[in-house]
């Protein structure tokens, strides 16, 4: 399996987001762990780089998606800078959240130290709306991208799970939200390796 790296990530993203504060943002993601964090502790593309990798593999899930919605003329209805904002930028949240930590193993009878990630969470503001808060903070997003990367996990949102209805009105009144939800699960489920 192919893993896609800084320099697709990259190049999609200068290809694309051309938003006053794009430069600032991108300058924030190269100076940050993006490019070394996994994707996940364990779960998916538990591997460094796995974020990265993962964030490319949905901006392809999520521009397949969109043209088979909207067809050829979709950029009418969704723009390529759009596409690529919320599909690359949706897990931003993942910055500077996973550490190496050790564990002892037993492997051919001896133990020894094995190196996992663990989550150290510096910035609790939850997942989605964390990572609208951060790239708030380099580019204005448009209400649009904002609902679809703040509900991206759909079910496995903490908020669905305490009872907030909220993401069904998201849901209903912005259908990039769902594309995008559904493009991260494809690129986690179908696309890459599990742990």
């Amino acid at each position: 399996m192919e893993i896609y790296s800084r320099e697709d990530f990259l190049e999609i993203f200068n290809r694309n987001i051309i938003r006053q504060g794009a430069e600032e943002l991108k300058n924030y993601l190269l100076s940050s762990d993006f490019f070394t964090a996994p994707a996940s502790s364990r779960f998916h593309s538990a591997f460094e780089g796995g974020l990265c990798d993962h964030s490319v593999r949905t901006y392809y899930r999520l521009l397949k998606n969109v043209k088979m919605e909207y067809g050829e003329n979709y950029q009418e209805v969704v723009s390529n800078e759009t596409i690529a904002i919320c599909a690359l930028l949706h897990d931003l949240c993942k910055i500077d959240f996973y550490k190496i930590d050790y564990r002892n193993v037993k492997e051919n009878g001896e133990w020894i130290k094995k190196p996992y990630y663990t989550k150290d969470e510096l910035m609790p503001y939850g997942h989605g709306e964390k990572s609208v808060y951060i790239i708030n903070g380099f580019i204005k997003l448009t209400r649009e991208e904002a609902m679809a990367i703040n509900w991206h996990m759909g079910g496995f949102d903490y908020r669905t799970k305490g009872g907030d209805q909220s993401i069904s009105d998201a849901y209903s009144k912005y259908p990039l939200a769902i594309l995008l939800h559904v493009s991260d699960l494809e690129a986690t489920y179908i696309d890459e390796k599990r742990s």
